[in-house]
């Protein structure tokens, strides 16, 4: 008698006063059978309601009501139907299927991905949902903050990665978790971030990897709602989704913003050889690309494409963020390979993709931060054409032009100007503001800073591929040397050329993003791939604060540089918002004069009040040699804030440290940046 039909919404399973209420959907499924759990090991189901589809059934929704249960209860689905892989049906009624809209998922110590390949009952080892009560939390009035994109520096990290080397100082079982991150925040917010890109924090499948390894980035979702139960130093499902709202709420008070990086393109399921979690198992023709039927369109290099474009994955993808936005107050996503996007439901490209306009156009999601990996493993690069009106990009070739040009390459200078001012040849076209470009050098998916100048050739071996892994396109220059030295004039050059990077990036318009521990040059020993790798090459070295405490206070002086006030104090507004609206002229070595050749590593900008003077200019020499600038005149003499060259202190200095030029030239070092600053003569307003 405690057993009702139930209703068809909201899916997945929802508390009411009396008990749960299930729901899911699967079009071609012919029999829904609910199992619930009294532990996540547990190889039987306490009990099993077969639902009788003319009483649970309405349209393709499965559902009941199932009174007397309360939160912490463990459920999964076994989905009757035929298993036809020539036709695309690959159903198994005794595989245990995870909910994809469960909020909170337990994973059993005798987890083994591989019992869920093939056919046949995997329920003691299968990943199980986890009833929760979302409305418990005390919020204490938080929100998201919804910070202008002007003011934002992002910070891109692994919630493992941050805390779990030793030298964090954090203690166990706090580190490499939600909790370890939180006793960190003084140090985020020191730094002067505004804004923490979180890798995966989705439920994910750490068996997903290759050759033993784990998959340790967690690019291989199972689950869009649930945060990863890892992550949780309670180890509870319930508590890491406590946790992680802990964090949020944590970061807000310190005034940092949350975007999480979302992976809505492929799951953890893999092509025809992989196992059955979820989607394939509930109806595999709706959920992924496939070609043929039997095999997996793979746009993603992961092995399948998840169909961004079917109505039901379009609604499972903006009920998940809804949820991740409304109930967890997160500030905006980061999607990757978001190109997936706009491939229709035969995975051809489609334009103005209606996944993609569903997230812009949503209620519930406006005002979050929308940021596009505008690109897809299958070649559809949308870098400058990604559609939408609000969105935002990674701007992969600011990262490709900035390497290129700091390494002294030709042909590359005016590619690099445009860089520096928000890439007008992308974006101009669309009259969107400069932040639509997310800057970045480094980034997960590549070599960290110091490894850009410390390694020309990947060092991949410790992912077991025959270092065949990766990409070979790093254009990194290794200062002279292949890997660490001894030699002071190699770590020389390879400092300066990490704070060349750092003061390129930011103090370029657009929106600059860091990689995890760039501030005190991680290494990953030349790996580009550690995507397997949990690990010391992954894991943060605290220690490395002090052994590069000069990097670290470079970055941390230039973010201040970034969001301080105008150079001239009687003038409103921050530096970067000057430079969105500044005249420009460029210059050579000579006034006006600028050499775009094939043969030029040097470049000169001015930026000019729109009617007044100059209030900034900005040098830069790639070229090995010293090169002597001509500077603009003004009234009161430009004040040196940057040089690379010069040692720490003298490298970044704040407006009443600088020192007054009172040359009409500057000498530029080579592999130098130099950025001045001039006090602008106070305007006199009409009558």
């Amino acid at each position: 008698m405690d057993v009702t039909p139930g209703r068809s919404w909201p899916l997945g399973a929802t508390l009411d006063g009396g008990g749960v209420n299930f729901s899911i959907w699967s079009r071609h499924a012919t029999a829904a059978e609910l199992c619930l759990f009294d532990s996540p090991e547990s190889a039987r189901p306490s009990r099993s309601i077969r639902l009788d589809p003319s009483a649970h059934r309405t349209y393709h929704y499965w559902h009941v009501h199932v009174a007397g249960l309360a939160p912490g209860q463990l459920y999964g689905w076994r989905i009757h139907g035929p298993f036809d892989p020539a036709h695309g049906y690959r159903f198994d009624g005794q595989k245990l299927l995870l909910d994809p809209y469960a909020r909170a998922v337990a994973v059993p110590t005798t987890y083994d991905r591989q019992a869920a390949v093939g056919r046949g009952d995997n329920a003691g080892k299968a990943m199980k949902g986890v009833v929760a009560d979302l409305s418990r939390y005390d919020w204490e009035g938080d929100r998201p903050l919804r910070r202008r994109s002007p003011h934002a520096v992002v910070y891109e990290m692994h919630v493992k990665g941050f805390t779990f080397h030793e030298s964090s100082g954090v203690a166990a079982p706090r580190r490499g978790t939600f909790a370890g991150m939180v006793e960190k925040i003084p140090y985020l917010r020191d730094l002067g971030v505004t804004a923490v890109e979180l890798m995966p924090v989705f439920q994910f499948d750490a068996q997903d990897g290759k050759g033993g390894l784990p998959n340790y980035w967690g690019y291989s979702p199972v689950s869009f709602f649930a945060p990863h139960l890892a992550y949780s130093a309670a180890g509870t499902p319930l508590g890491a989704l406590d946790e992680f709202r802990d964090l949020v709420k944590a970061l807000h008070r310190a005034d940092i913003e949350v975007i999480l990086d979302v992976v809505f393109n492929h799951s953890a399921e893999g092509d025809e050889k992989g196992p059955t979690i979820s989607f394939r198992g509930l109806d595999n023709r709706a959920y992924y690309i496939l070609e043929d039927y039997r095999r997996y369109a793979n746009f993603t290099g992961c092995g399948n494409t998840l169909k961004a474009n079917h109505p039901v994955v379009r609604r499972l993808m903006l009920d998940a963020l809804r949820h991740w936005v409304s109930e967890m107050h997160v500030d905006g996503f980061r999607f990757d390979l978001a190109s997936v996007l706009s491939r229709g439901t035969d995975g051809n490209p489609v334009k103005n993709a209606p996944a993609v306009w569903d997230i812009e156009s949503d209620p519930v999601l406006a005002g979050s931060k929308l940021i596009a990996e505008a690109w897809d493993a299958a070649g559809l690069y949308q870098v400058g054409h990604f559609v939408g009106d609000s969105w935002k990009e990674w701007n992969g070739k600011f990262r490709d032009d900035v390497r290129s040009f700091l390494r002294g390459d030709p042909g590359r200078v005016s590619h690099f100007a445009n860089r520096l001012l928000a890439s007008p040849d992308l974006y101009e076209q669309k009259e969107r503001e400069p932040e639509q470009s997310v800057n970045f050098v480094t980034c997960h998916d590549g070599l960290t800073l110091n490894d850009l100048v410390t390694y020309e050739v990947k060092r991949n071996e410790a992912n077991r591929e025959g270092n065949r892994d990766g990409t070979s396109h790093e254009l990194a220059w290794n200062c002279g040397v292949e890997g660490p030295s001894d030699d002071p004039a190699v770590e020389l050059l390879r400092n300066r050329q990490v704070k060349n990077f750092l003061a390129v990036n930011l103090l370029s318009a657009g929106v600059p993003m860091i990689l995890m521990g760039d501030e005190m040059r991680r290494t990953q020993g030349g790996n580009n791939n550690a995507w397997c790798q949990d690990s010391e090459i992954s894991w943060l070295d605290w220690s490395l604060r002090k052994v590069h405490a000069d990097v670290h206070r470079f970055l941390r002086r230039l973010i201040r540089l970034r969001s301080s006030l105008h150079p001239d104090p009687r003038r409103s507004g921050t530096l970067t918002q000057f430079l969105r609206r500044a005249r420009i002229e460029w210059h050579g070595v000579k006034l006006g004069e600028p050499d775009w050749g094939d043969q030029s590593r040097s470049i000169a900008v001015t930026f000019q009040e729109p009617d007044g003077p100059a209030v900034a200019h900005v040098m830069v020499n790639a070229w090995h040699e010293p090169l002597d600038f001509e500077l603009p005149p003004v009234e009161q003499g430009w004040r040196l804030m940057v040089d690379t060259f010069l040692p720490s202190p003298d490298d970044i200095r704040t407006w009443e440290e600088a020192a007054v030029l009172q040359t009409g030239s500057y000498l530029v070092n080579g592999h130098s940046f130099v950025f001045l600053a001039a006090l602008a003569p106070e305007r006199v307003e009409p009558d």
